[in-house]
């Protein structure tokens, strides 16, 4: 995909709530050029047809998320108080940015066999999240893990599809009120399970009683 210019990219974005309304099976290149303002032929030109489009959209959606991520774990707190804030940050990028989100509901399954957007997402969030994992092991306010990369997918797709759930809803009158709600309640899952502690034992290390 040719990197694409700027007002190109910024005109793009119009093309997001009409999928999410329609899904991209539903939407036309000429749809798609009617709502942006775009030639056909200029999309041709910088995409190869509707899935680039959707690619592009998704793809912008978790270089956002990345940023966001970012700034919320360069931090000097310790791991679990920065794990809480790239969990708010996700969901505060995806509560933004509704019509995205709803398009990545749409097409999911399409969206998952993208090479690029996995590389994407791996950059984005897995990986963050599974050195503030080890962060955490090394400054004692996260417990070790037998494997991080399954518990980093894990916490991506709880903040994921609440905030998906949230957007299909609607668009939020106050993002950043809502990501702090919606992160309070996912974070107590994370660190502190369903399950009961056993006396003498932390949350966070409760156990079905086995070894």
């Amino acid at each position: 995909m040719r990197k694409l210019p700027a007002k190109l990219a910024s005109q793009l974005y119009g093309a997001a709530e009409l999928i999410a309304e329609r899904g991209l099976d539903g939407t036309k290149i000429e749809d798609i050029a009617e709502v942006t303002g775009i030639p056909k032929a200029t999309i041709y030109y910088h995409l190869d047809g509707k899935n680039a489009v959707l690619e592009f959209l998704l793809g912008d959606l978790l270089d956002l998320i990345a940023g966001a991520v970012g700034v919320a774990v360069a931090t000097e707190d310790d791991a679990r108080t920065r794990l809480k804030a790239a969990v708010a940050a996700q969901l505060g990028v995806m509560l933004e940015h509704p019509y995205l989100c709803r398009a990545l509901v749409g097409d999911l399954g399409r969206a998952t066999r993208l090479p690029d957007l996995a590389v994407a997402l791996r950059t984005a969030f897995y990986e963050p999240i599974e050195q503030l994992m080890a962060d955490g092991v090394r400054d004692g306010s996260l417990r070790q893990v037998p494997d991080p990369g399954i518990v980093a997918a894990s916490v991506f797709g709880a903040i994921t599809v609440t905030g998906l759930g949230v957007a299909v809803e609607g668009p939020s009158t106050d993002p950043r009120r809502d990501a702090a709600r919606l992160s309070e309640s996912i974070c107590m899952f994370i660190f502190d399970g369903l399950a009961m502690s056993r006396p003498g034992m932390p949350p966070g290390d409760a156990t079905n009683g086995t070894t």
